[in-house]
């Protein structure tokens, strides 16, 4: 089937959605992005997706030639015109095209763009048995390069860490900074469970604030767990009675190997079950 693509300010067919060569978004990967998801025919969050994605744009001094409710209008034509009940939005801020030099002033107009479809991050199947994962040697980029709040066009760092558990047959990676302090996987956030307690690294560490990760903090305490940010190392890992990830495409999915380490004994823990369980409900409600 082919997709209804919106792309500057109007929805196209998928086989015209096309981009200049000279846009920066791809010379150089000078643009922002955003991942939503769509639950029930709602999408999910919008708002504070939309805000995040207008925050990343503002960091880089990148204009959306949008407001706020004309790129949630556009989002919401684009799920509708693809029949889109449950799936994924691929929201896309190019700086627009420019001269073949780095100058980004050069570039008049920033292009909009946005994908409706479905997405399966991991197999379903690990959802019920947990996903094995492994220590990157790939550092998370440093706080004062890029600012890991920002979901810049450029993912190399992360697809570098990917490559990594892809070629010893995981399919992700856990990401460390130059202090050796958990970070994120290569598209999630992580967390741990100890003694009945939940930790997560803070944002300094260099994760993501993630959207999805904000809404599992706020159901772990409404359902009476404390709930910790702070820096993690492997050790805290390795030795965890818990683990498992968030983020938009994976939702939330246990963790049961590290580095060849078990993690409860290699089967998803109950409170990470019973945060899917809420999570899920939330996210259908």
């Amino acid at each position: 089937m082919s997709l209804k693509i919106w792309l500057g300010d109007k929805l196209v067919d998928q086989e015209n959605a096309m981009v200049s060569v000279f846009d920066h978004g791809l010379l150089y990967g000078d643009g922002v992005f955003e991942g939503t998801r769509v639950y029930n025919g709602k999408v999910f969050e919008i708002d504070a997706h939309v805000n995040r994605l207008y925050v990343s744009a503002k960091s880089l001094r990148l204009n959306i030639p949008m407001t706020r409710e004309q790129l949630k209008e556009a989002t919401v034509k684009t799920v509708e015109a693809n029949g889109i009940t449950d799936g994924y939005i691929r929201t896309i801020i190019t700086r627009g095209v420019g001269s073949l030099g780095l100058n980004p002033l050069s570039c008049k107009t920033p292009l909009v763009i946005i994908i409706a479809s479905t997405i399966q991050l991991y197999p379903k199947e690990l959802y019920q048995n947990g996903l094995k994962v492994i220590s990157a040697n790939t550092v998370r980029n440093h706080p004062l390069s890029l600012p890991p709040q920002v979901k810049s066009l450029n993912y190399l760092n992360n697809i570098f860490a990917k490559l990594e558990a892809l070629d010893r047959g995981m399919l992700e990676a856990i990401m460390y900074n130059h202090m050796g302090f958990v970070a994120e996987a290569t598209g999630d956030n992580v967390f741990i469970v100890k003694d009945g307690v939940i930790f997560t690294p803070p944002v300094s560490s260099g994760s993501l604030d993630g959207i999805t990760r904000q809404v599992v903090i706020k159901l772990a305490r409404e359902n009476g767990y404390e709930v910790i940010e702070k820096d993690l190392v492997k050790f805290d890992l390795h030795t965890a009675d818990e683990f498992f990830l968030t983020g938009t495409a994976a939702e939330v999915i246990p963790v049961v190997e590290i580095d060849a380490h078990l993690v409860n004994d290699g089967k998803p823990g109950p409170i990470t079950k019973q945060l899917m369980a809420a999570f899920d409900k939330y996210a259908r409600s």
